[in-house]
């Protein structure tokens, strides 16, 4: 795009403020560098990226710390001769490791909706041989390791061991000459990599030996006695030696960066990638900005848009919803001065800028954006005193430069074209300049004060008006739209705001009264209906909002209640299974406690139903009925005449139950009724199982089934359980063996035996 029309959208300030937001020199270069991409995939991918990088941070709390710049590391490797140094290969090491650890991170938390991260990490392949040999050979302040080769450590021990010498020695000749009183302090020091003791100046001649340098002051030299001068020279050779096996070492590892030099500098590149996206994340939590999707044909729907340098200034700035549907191609704002059209029209040039070079634009969720390849602004006073150019003469010769450029992929703001001369000319100019735009499928923001421009926004296909607001009592700028609407330039108020006398003001409406072009008090009108229906608006969102968070509120209350009961009942049913087991309750006193408890999740009352019960008369023996509290089928076994009761059976569990609770089982017309497995005991050697079939049921209302199950096999004495829950993707299965897991009756379950089920079925062992 071009650079003069993104320095006038102030597209470069905004680079700024994202790179403030780098945690490296590196990463601020990379933001400061982004500019517009040309295909949509490539914008909404990269949108995508930064949504799964928000979702990593947020989940996560990954984040990068600063690390050094490396690309004068991989320049300087060209040259094959040149060897890094221990602090260059420390960086790297440095740089490498934070890359490992965000590699790590995304490894160790790797998901789906991760994929766009995920798929950039797999085609980066990891420098494993530097990173090894840089971590097994330099410390962690940077300093060349003593295991780095055999000889280097020999070389070493050999120095620390002379070393050693000449501390003895040193103290040893102090204490035997007593020649304390004679040094600065009553320890040796180094000077030019020899071993020379802190004399004091005034007794040089003293003691025999070599004076090798003086102190800043001038009161202290560094003597060298004689007795170290032969230990200084071996010395020196093992210090010659040590330096020779460090650069033997250096050698080999700048050899190793150099043949992985690719894959350190993809892996450097991923680094740098991050920091910017870290940049992104930082920058959008800080202006509530998200990333926008771009749609090739869409029409511009930006809700609350704010401008990104103003959107955190003191006091903010009003959003604004800019609106342009697919069969209009032409906004034209009106309005009056200090309104904030060119405000507008920044704004949505800045927002396109930013939405097409992947930087997250502060609107809110939902906002949409037609993909635009090029975006041309006029806007401001382009008049040059150098170039003899007027105002109007700059806005004549841009739009002939890019004239011929723009079609229907162009973006284009035109801020007051043909402000500097005749109104009636220019406005007639203007007029036939957005006639070409239109024929050209040109999209254009446009801001005007010609009273012709204005009617013809109203009245022409494809093209939509659009006013600036006003407060109609204070004529005080509310920063809003209104729009299929045209507004008053009220000049006269702005001059007498900013304190032009009265008498002038006077003059010049007495000189507009006879003109005859005094259309102020139809404007003003327009203005006072157009406050006056965004502000039922605004109230109407309020209310839809406030109305929103109520439900929101309620919804997880009644969530949070229906959870605390469902959770009373299950330690109920718990507690009364163990007293059952511990046998403080009998058979009947459990059973009796259970539908208690279950009952108690509906209230007091019985629940209301449209199914008909029974008289106890109706009911025979061996015929289906339905138990109304729990809408389940099952078949009357006997009758109990003494308590008008019926034993019903259930799917193999058997229970005595009221006949008020039953009622006629419902015939279905219209289509099959669906097969359903059993719940059935099978007896062997005194042993009862149970067996339930839970396939094609969602997991929880499976569990809670299971649940129900499972309490009534204790209580008819069962000890081994059949599951059906069948293959498929296996989430059943894994709900089921983690209820058993943590389930005290249960003894231990395992798959079921090929022949009978294989891991389509768990067979469970109780206690």
């Amino acid at each position: 795009m071009e650079p003069r029309s993104l320095q006038l959208l102030e597209f470069p300030k905004v680079l700024k403020v994202l790179s403030g937001y780098s945690v490296s020199s590196s990463g601020a270069d990379a933001c400061l560098a982004l500019s517009p991409m040309p295909e949509a995939d490539l914008i909404n991918s990269t949108a995508q990226f930064f949504r799964q990088g928000q979702n990593f941070v947020k989940e996560t709390g990954f984040r990068l710390s600063n690390f050094p710049p490396l690309e004068g590391l991989f320049q300087y490797l060209i040259k094959p001769n040149n060897i890094l140094d221990a602090d260059a290969l420390f960086a790297l090491v440095q740089t490498l490791g934070q890359a490992r650890t965000l590699k790590e991170a995304l490894d160790i938390a790797e998901k789906r909706e991760w994929n766009h991260i995920l798929e950039y990490l797999n085609e980066i392949s990891w420098p494993e041989k530097t990173f090894s040999g840089l971590k097994r050979c330099l410390d962690q302040d940077g300093n060349i390791r003593d295991e780095s080769s055999p000889e280097l450590y020999d070389i070493r021990q050999s120095i620390r061991s002379l070393h050693q010498r000449c501390s003895k020695k040193v103290r040893d000749f102090i204490h035997g000459e007593d020649i304390s009183r004679f040094l600065q302090d009553d320890f040796m020091t180094i000077t030019n990599d020899r071993y020379v003791l802190p004399l004091k100046t005034n007794f040089k001649g003293r003691l025999q030996g070599i004076i090798h340098d003086y102190s800043n002051t001038g009161e202290t030299c560094y003597f060298e006695p004689l007795f170290l001068v032969e230990l200084n020279n071996s010395m020196q050779e093992f210090r010659q030696q040590e330096r020779a096996e460090e650069l033997k070492i250096l050698t080999y590892l700048t050899g190793l960066v150099r043949s992985e030099v690719t894959e350190c500098e993809a892996a450097y590149g991923f680094l740098v990638d991050y920091d910017v996206l870290q940049s992104k994340i930082d920058f959008a939590s800080s202006m509530n900005a998200v990333a926008v999707d771009v749609e090739s044909g869409a029409g511009f729907d930006f809700k609350g848009a704010r401008h990104p340098l103003l959107a955190t200034a003191e006091g903010g700035v009003n959003p604004l919803d800019i609106e342009l549907p697919t069969d209009q191609k032409v906004l034209i704002i009106s309005g009056g001065n200090a309104g904030g059209k060119t405000v507008c029209l920044k704004t949505v040039g800045l927002l396109a800028a930013m939405a097409f070079s992947g930087i997250p634009v502060p609107v809110e969720k939902g906002s949409v954006l037609p993909l635009f390849k090029d975006i041309f602004v006029i806007m401001g006073d382009e008049q040059s005193l150098e170039e003899n150019v007027s105002t109007f003469s700059a806005q004549i010769k841009s739009i002939s430069r890019i004239w011929e450029s723009m079609d229907s992929s162009t973006l284009f703001i035109l801020d007051e074209f043909g402000s500097g001369t005749d109104p009636a000319q220019g406005a007639a100019l203007a007029q036939s300049v957005v006639d070409g735009l239109l024929e050209n499928e040109v999209t254009c923001f446009a801001a005007t004060h010609f009273p012709a421009l204005k009617t013809y926004a109203l009245v022409t296909e494809g093209v939509r008006a659009a006013s600036v607001l006003f407060d109609p009592s204070t004529k005080k700028p509310l920063f809003s739209i209104a729009y299929d609407q045209v507004g008053a330039s009220i000049a006269l108020d702005v001059a007498r705001e900013h304190g032009l006398p009265e008498s002038i003001l006077s003059k010049a409406e007495q000189y507009l009264l006879m003109d005859g072009s005094d259309t102020g008090s139809v404007m003003n009108r327009l203005n006072e209906l157009a406050v006056s229906r965004e502000k039922e608006l605004g109230e109407m969102d309020r209310i839809k909002a406030k109305l929103e968070k109520k439900l929101a509120r309620l919804e997880e209350k009644f969530e949070r209640e229906r959870l605390a009961v469902l959770a009373d009942v299950k330690n109920q049913a718990q507690n009364v299974l163990k007293e059952w087991q511990d046998g403080k309750l009998g058979r009947k006193q459990a059973l009796k406690k259970l539908a208690e408890a279950r009952s108690s999740i509906g209230g007091e009352s019985k629940p209301e139903s449209s199914v008909k019960t029974f008289s106890y008369n109706d009911i025979e023996v061996g015929t289906q009925i339905l138990n109304i509290n729990w809408g389940r089928k099952g078949v009357v076994l006997e009758k109990d005449d003494r308590k008008k009761r019926v034993k019903v059976d259930m799917d193999g569990v058997a229970m005595w139950i009221p006949a008020d609770h039953l009622g006629p089982v419902e015939k279905k017309t219209g289509s099959a009724p669906k097969l359903k497995m059993p719940v059935t005991a099978e007896a062997s050697k005194g042993d009862m199982t149970l067996k339930i079939d839970l396939r094609g049921k969602r997991a929880d209302i499976a569990i809670s089934e299971l649940g129900k199950f499972l309490d009534q096999a204790l209580l008819r004495g069962a000890t081994s359980l059949e599951i059906v829950h069948g293959r498929g993707t296996g989430a059943l299965r894994r709900e089921v063996h983690i209820f058993l897991d943590g389930n005290p009756a249960v003894s231990s379950f395992s798959f079921a035996p090929e022949d009978r089920g294989g891991d389509g079925m768990t067979e469970v062992e109780l206690l």
